[in-house]
């Protein structure tokens, strides 16, 4: 087990920063890494068994990158400790440490294993001043909304779909990324204004996608009603679409055209008449639904759900 330590240490201070690495003798040491680049930022899920992992001034010393990082727990408890009263972190919280200030982390202080979704940005990409950073860190903060819910959206997607992205998409998802972490921040600090107006521009923009894709089983989804929810002007968030080379309009048709699409091809859902299907995703009236299916898929509905159900069907069991 001392080799298998060793070398988790080394590669944890290769990919991140020097750390020492203190595992529970009562444990067999199991640990998993998944490293996503995306530019100057990384993106890791992670497994462990019990284990403690300290940042010592020595260690700073010996290489410091100069990092802000943030985890996202999806399972188990994580003790923190950095010049602060010790904390508790369970699942869903955000837990952020600096690898400028000595800190010890305890995964899994009752005994359980610990799995993450980890950010780690250089401090100088966040567009907040270090003063308004080094107030943060350290400090528990909420995912469970507002900007908070969407880093969540945004990691678990990020990490669960992993083929669907590209390396040419990497600068894109780094600038969302960096925009959300620092929109987490902020609005930790009560200080959403400090903000670059451009990075508060997109952050609105991810904001408003993703409360077109919770409601777009309401047929009432309009232009109007979504910039309504979000307290500006119809003619301000057309400007916001620009970008996306698509009407407000047209893009909530693309999202309910696709959902009613994996509606269709799911097995599960066989049973569920097709009238229906397109009353979940969103579309009032059958006929406008189905002439905008076939525009987009150039077929039916009723035979696009019936080729998905036979193409499944003909695919080798798993196992």
């Amino acid at each position: 087990m001392a080799d298998r330590v060793d070398a988790w240490r080394e590669k944890l201070s290769q990919i991140h920063a020097p750390v020492d690495l203190v595992c529970r003798p009562d444990f067999d040491f199991r640990a998993w890494q998944r490293v996503v680049q995306l530019g100057s930022a990384l993106v890791w899920p992670s497994a462990w068994s019990p284990q403690t992992i300290r940042r010592t001034p020595r260690l700073i010393r010996r290489s410091d990158p100069e990092m802000i990082h943030l985890s996202l727990i999806t399972k188990g408890t994580v003790g923190f400790r950095m010049g602060a009263p010790d904390a508790l972190y369970g699942p869903y919280e955000f837990r952020t440490n600096d690898s400028s200030r000595p800190w010890e982390i305890v995964l899994g202080p009752h005994e359980g294993a610990v799995e993450a979704v980890s950010v780690d940005v250089p401090r100088a990409r966040l567009p907040l001043s270090s003063h308004e950073v080094d107030r943060v860190i350290g400090h528990r903060m909420t995912r469970r909304d507002g900007v908070g819910a969407l880093l969540t959206a945004f990691l678990t997607t990020l990490v669960d779909n992993p083929r669907s992205y590209t390396t040419a998409d990497a600068p894109r998802l780094e600038t969302v990324l960096v925009d959300l972490l620092a929109a987490v921040f902020a609005n930790a600090l009560d200080a959403m204004d400090s903000l670059p107006a451009e990075s508060r521009r997109r952050t609105l923009t991810l904001r408003i996608q993703a409360y077109i894709r919770d409601q777009l089983h309401d047929p009432d989804l309009t232009p109007a009603t979504v910039a309504a929810a979000h307290h500006i002007s119809t003619s301000y968030l057309h400007r916001l679409f620009q970008d996306h080379e698509t009407t407000v309009s047209g893009w909530i048709r693309r999202l309910r055209l696709e959902r009613a699409r994996e509606l269709l091809a799911d097995p599960a859902r066989s049973d569920v008449p097709v009238h229906l299907v397109a009353v979940r995703a969103g579309f009032e009236h059958h006929p406008v639904f189905t002439r905008a299916f076939r525009a987009a898929y150039g077929m039916s509905p009723r035979d696009y759900r019936r080729r998905a159900l036979l193409q499944g069907a003909d695919e080798p069991a798993a196992g």
